[in-house]
């Protein structure tokens, strides 16, 4: 008879490194799209995978509550806007 006991707990290891490697892209792309450092919170997602995301989380809704840093986003959308128009206006 063939003993599943030895596989079943590799891939139960292969499910949780799977599971914290997909925390971890998840995290360090958000944090990327929102001008943080990929790589710092891919690593501190490895670490402590719940806290960093909760984290990641209150950084970026405190910036998106921040009416000052909400209006420099928007200006500068605006200003790349315009640097797009005047780069394909000259061709």
């Amino acid at each position: 008879m063939l003993d599943i006991a030895p596989l079943f707990g590799v891939l139960l290891l292969l499910g949780l490194a799977g599971g914290l490697a997909m925390v971890g892209l998840t995290t360090g792309y958000c944090a990327h799209s929102h001008g943080r450092s990929f790589w710092l919170w891919f690593v501190l997602s490895m670490v402590l995978p719940v806290v960093s995301y909760f984290v990641l989380f209150a950084l970026i809704l405190q910036q998106h509550l921040n009416q000052g840093q909400r209006l420099l986003n928007e200006a500068r959308a605006i200003l790349a806007a315009a640097e797009k128009a005047e780069r394909t206006e000259k061709w």
